[in-house]
């Protein structure tokens, strides 16, 4: 094991232990194939399963194992018509699973998500049985203060870029704390505690994936 993958393995085991304090499910894997192994068996085949503008769980190669899995899909990127786009979005909300990730999580375990339509970030928070997030060691933050600062001048301008936003932070590289029509910034959502227990569960990766 070399230096770098000693010391995820130590903040990892920690971060763990503060997502479970705060009732959520967590799980330390050092490698993306062990994540999908770990999310495949938490999730029974027959499930519904959809999720957000994730690419975390597409780099983690989850996507393709449940596509070719036993399960049923509301994949909002299949969707043929602009309508039918929109119907699969709700019917997220009646999912089994919903995957996804996080823009940071800081040491002791509060997740913060920056959202423009606010879809994910509002099935975090209620509606799906189970959230299930792939969470890459470069999203691991200080404190939450970190974790936000993170979401909106790291995850934020790169999301915006690749979705092709004209937003200040896509031109400057860094959150402007804008008002403009299509801000990626619309939603913030602070997860500190799971009312319901288990119901969000994390897989910390000791890999890079996301933004």
């Amino acid at each position: 094991m070399d230096v770098r993958s000693m010391r995820n393995a130590v903040l990892g085991a920690r971060v763990v232990n503060a997502l479970k304090s705060r009732n959520m499910d967590a799980y330390y894997v050092e490698t993306k194939e062990e994540a999908v192994a770990k999310a495949l068996e938490l999730m029974p085949k027959g499930s519904t399963i959809s999720w957000g503008g994730t690419m975390s769980v597409a780099e983690a190669g989850l996507m393709d194992a449940i596509r070719n899995g036993d399960y049923t899909l509301y994949d909002r990127d299949q969707a043929e018509t602009a309508k039918e786009r929109e119907e699969m979005m709700h019917q997220a909300f009646f999912a089994d699973f919903f995957l996804g990730s996080t823009n940071a999580v800081s040491e002791d375990g509060v997740l913060v998500n920056i959202d423009g339509v606010a879809n994910r970030v509002a099935a975090y928070a209620y509606g799906p049985k189970n959230v299930l997030l792939i969470v890459g060691m470069n999203k691991v933050v200080k404190t939450q203060e970190d974790a936000l600062h993170r979401a909106r001048n790291e995850a934020a301008p790169i999301n915006a870029q690749r979705f092709q936003k004209e937003t200040p932070c896509v031109s400057g590289g860094t959150c402007f704390d804008c008002k403009k029509q299509g801000c990626i910034c619309s939603q913030i959502l602070i997860t500190r505690y799971s009312q319901i227990p288990g119901r969000i569960k994390v897989i910390l990766v000791n890999e890079s994936l996301g933004f």
